[in-house]
């Protein structure tokens, strides 16, 4: 099994979407923004941050987003990991965690974040073994106020 990472491009936004569509379905509730995803949405976010695609045998298997917050541009917030359900359940995931902290590094970000709906709750411990803690009193301030709040983690970087 050949496994690459790769920064995205503009031209990848419809790819991305596409995969962030095919990771949500029979994962997330039907409220999660994910199904909704559209190569605009994808554009704007590649214009604020970027992203990764993962492939296995060249094949797209799933992708992650990130940007800066708007107010500090040395912390950069973690959107969108998924993998399509073909290579779910295979420890993937971690190429792109990996892939992300690496770059934040390079690029001296001082901090990661990201949030966790409550029913991925169980994901929390795969990022726990990558560093991240969980961070309670960081309040996500684009959340549906129709949901519970969701999980939020930081991971503080040395760079």
């Amino acid at each position: 099994m050949k496994i690459a990472v790769r920064e995205a491009s503009i031209e990848d936004a419809r790819l991305i979407a596409d995969l962030t569509r095919k990771s949500w379905a029979g994962k997330c509730p039907p409220t999660a923004q994910g199904h909704r995803d559209t190569w605009v949405n994808v554009n704007e976010d590649l214009h604020n941050g970027g992203a990764f695609i993962l492939t296995v045998d060249d094949i797209p298997a799933g992708s992650l987003r990130w940007a800066a917050l708007d107010e500090d541009d040395h912390i950069w917030k973690i959107r969108r990991l998924g993998l399509i359900p073909a290579f779910c359940g295979k420890k993937l995931s971690q190429h792109l965690i990996e892939a992300i902290i690496h770059h934040a590094q390079l690029c001296e970000i001082n901090e990661l974040r990201l949030y966790l709906h409550l029913y991925l709750e169980p994901l929390t411990s795969l990022y726990e073994a990558y560093g991240f803690e969980l961070a309670p009193e960081i309040e996500f301030s684009t959340r549906n106020t129709l949901e519970p709040p969701p999980i939020m983690m930081r991971k503080v970087l040395d760079i």
